[in-house]
């Protein structure tokens, strides 16, 4: 089933990204086999813990599907089919990334006694374990838009209990049928994403040793 797409008289339809590739469709898109390499920033106003938790965090890295567990920058020009930008990649696999910003947000909290990806001695206080299942620029009705969907579960490392469990949803539109616009709004659609996810944790936790 094809859905209806109102669109304004210049669509950005990510199909004609894929059908552009080697050609102008991109701006400074190379047809080359060199990739440009792009990563995302963690926000720089993250939320700022009121007390300390005096406990480790480790982060561990997203679980993902093989369509995203990789450096290229997916689109889907419809739900069942996955593409990536040509000429682009990520700095690294996106689940990797995605922790790097997880680790770098709960950081600037300021909050714990250590955030990382694993832990310092034989064991963490809490882990964050998370899946990625979306992370790619697709055409909606509404427009082209970036989208980004992960579930989150923090668990207490000494019995391997899961105190709290949600999904976190962020989008952003994108501007421009170009590789920097689409980028940009990759950035854009993270940023309060990790501020959100940040924000959950801290109080999740800090209920949690209050309890």
């Amino acid at each position: 089933m094809t859905l209806p797409r109102p669109r304004p008289a210049a669509p950005l339809l990510l199909a004609a990204a894929i059908a552009l590739a080697g050609c102008a469709g991109f701006a400074g898109l190379g047809s080359g086999p060199t990739l440009d390499a792009f990563e995302l920033r963690a926000p720089a106003d993250p939320p700022v813990a009121g007390r300390s938790l005096a406990r480790d965090l480790v982060v561990e890295t997203p679980e993902a599907g093989p369509a995203l567990d990789l450096d290229r920058i997916m689109i889907r020009p419809n739900p069942l089919q996955a593409q990536y930008l040509p000429g682009a990649r990520w700095t690294g696999d996106a689940p990797v990334m995605l922790q790097r910003l997880m680790v770098r947000t709960l950081q600037d909290a300021n909050a714990f006694r250590f955030v990382g990806r694993r832990p310092l001695g034989p064991g963490a206080d809490f882990a964050l374990v998370s899946e990625l299942t979306d992370f790619q620029a697709e055409d909606t009705a509404d427009g082209t838009i970036v989208r980004i969907r992960l579930v989150a579960r923090l668990v207490r490392e000494q019995d391997a209990t899961v105190i709290a469990s949600r999904s976190f949803t962020s989008t952003a539109p994108i501007a421009a049928l170009d590789t920097l616009e689409v980028v940009q709004s990759f950035n854009a659609a993270t940023d309060p994403l990790m501020r959100e996810l940040s924000t959950w944790v801290l109080s999740t936790l800090g209920a949690a040793l209050r309890a």
